[in-house]
């Protein structure tokens, strides 16, 4: 006696995209020009922010300038010239990074307040911002 199995399909769920426009009013917010301010970086040198460092940096009050962007290229550069992975880019008067560098993305931000209380963890290298 031969038993035939049918295969059932699994049910087609159609998804549909929220659309990403914003009022233009919300074009002075923090994401923006922080988002702006990435947009101008050009080549593969550029640094980008996670979602989650961008939150970070906002709720930290860190203030994201060009000359920062500037020093955060400049410790990829050299991290990567060391082969490593994950760093902590330091600032001391200000703020800390953690930066994956195969993808130059800033994982998250803190405060110089916080780096006191804090224990780095999966990170191979440490860069002071110049």
């Amino acid at each position: 006696m031969t038993q035939r199995i049918n295969r059932i399909s699994p049910p087609q769920v159609q998804v549909q995209q929220a659309s990403q426009t914003r009022p233009k009013g919300q074009a002075g917010t923090f994401g923006a020009m922080l988002q702006q301010e990435l947009g101008k970086q050009t080549g593969a040198k550029g640094v980008a922010f996670s979602k989650h460092a961008i939150s970070r940096a906002e709720e930290r009050g860190i203030q994201v300038t060009p000359q920062l962007m500037e020093q955060l290229e400049g410790s990829v550069e050299r991290a990567q010239a060391k082969g490593a992975v994950n760093i902590l880019a330091m600032d001391a008067d200000r703020a800390a990074f953690i930066i994956n560098v195969p993808n130059a993305r800033v994982i998250t931000a803190i405060t110089q307040e916080e780096m006191r209380e804090s224990v780095f963890t999966n990170i191979d290298g440490a860069v002071f911002l110049k």
